[in-house]
């Protein structure tokens, strides 16, 4: 239970599962018995914070309060999980720049546009590797090249526009994109260079608000990765029937390797790539020799 030297109230269990409830289904994320402490930690410091007497004045706060979404965003901001870097999951970028960009090329070279959508971009990482891989290949010249990317959480997303990373976001990093990509800072950080960063625009979105997702444009590739793991069930359902929506048909939908559609989408189905296996979804009246159904 948590305790503190200015704050000894405690949550009861009404307290913690109306909060729990509450912020379900609000953005998806879910907390059990398991990791009650840390829904119940960081609640506590929004509470002193704002000087209130109990979890379930709190409650009562984010619910009825007329600064309700403001309290709402800072709440999620403590608790939504930020842990990335440059480049990870290298078999699966592998997948994308080896195999799945020379399909778009071949696909698009009509309208020579590509649109990649990162779903919990998180600081930055995800997104400007995307760009990197992308340059770095050399098939997109003066084509139309946008890589949306996207959270809930505003913090990270600040730190995503400023572009500027320390070395702990490049433990898995070649040199050479260091050299070519990047501009070395004084306190050994590093920006992002104007090129990387002109591809990629950041925006909040909740990835349970299906309104705004069905006003964006479709996506030949949408990731998503290390997400719906913190996610309900149901929370998943919803975001994988969406990703489907807005996904082009033969668009490829990227999860983190501990992550799956197993239970959750038969909409999707799997594609054995050499370097990694991925979703895709299908195209209108073309069998795959190449995929099954997941």
């Amino acid at each position: 239970m948590i305790q503190s030297s200015s704050y000894q109230n405690r949550f009861s269990q009404k307290d913690f599962e109306d909060l729990k409830n509450f912020i379900e289904e609000w953005c998806g994320i879910e907390f059990s018995e398991n990791n009650r402490y840390i829904l119940e930690r960081r609640v506590q410091t929004r509470i002193e914070a704002l000087k209130l007497k109990s979890p379930r004045d709190y409650y009562f706060f984010i619910r009825y309060s007329p600064k309700r979404h403001e309290e709402v965003e800072k709440l999620i901001n403590i608790l939504t999980t930020n842990e990335t870097y440059f480049f990870r999951e290298k078999h699966q970028l592998k997948a994308f720049s080896e195999e799945i960009l020379p399909e778009l090329h071949r696909n698009n070279r009509e309208s020579r546009s590509l649109r990649v959508w990162s779903a919990g971009c998180s600081t930055g990482e995800e997104p400007y590797t995307i760009a990197i891989l992308i340059i770095e290949s050399k098939l997109f010249h003066n084509w139309n090249v946008e890589i949306f990317a996207t959270d809930i959480n505003t913090e990270v997303l600040q730190h995503a526009r400023e572009a500027v990373y320390t070395v702990k976001s490049f433990r898995d990093t070649e040199q050479r994109y260091l050299r070519d990509f990047f501009d070395k800072l004084d306190g050994g950080r590093y920006v992002v260079k104007p090129e990387v960063r002109s591809l990629v625009n950041f925006g909040k979105l909740n990835l349970l608000d299906t309104g705004r997702i069905r006003m964006l444009p479709r996506f030949d590739v949408i990731f998503c990765r290390n997400v719906l793991i913190y996610f309900t069930q149901e929370a998943k359902k919803k975001v994988s029937t969406a990703f489907f929506d807005s996904l082009k048909d033969g668009g490829y939908l990227l999860l983190g390797h501990a992550e799956s559609l197993i239970n959750i989408s038969s909409d999707f189905e799997l594609v054995h790539f050499k370097n990694d296996i991925v979703y895709r979804k299908p195209r209108r009246g073309e069998d795959e020799e190449t995929s099954s159904r997941c």
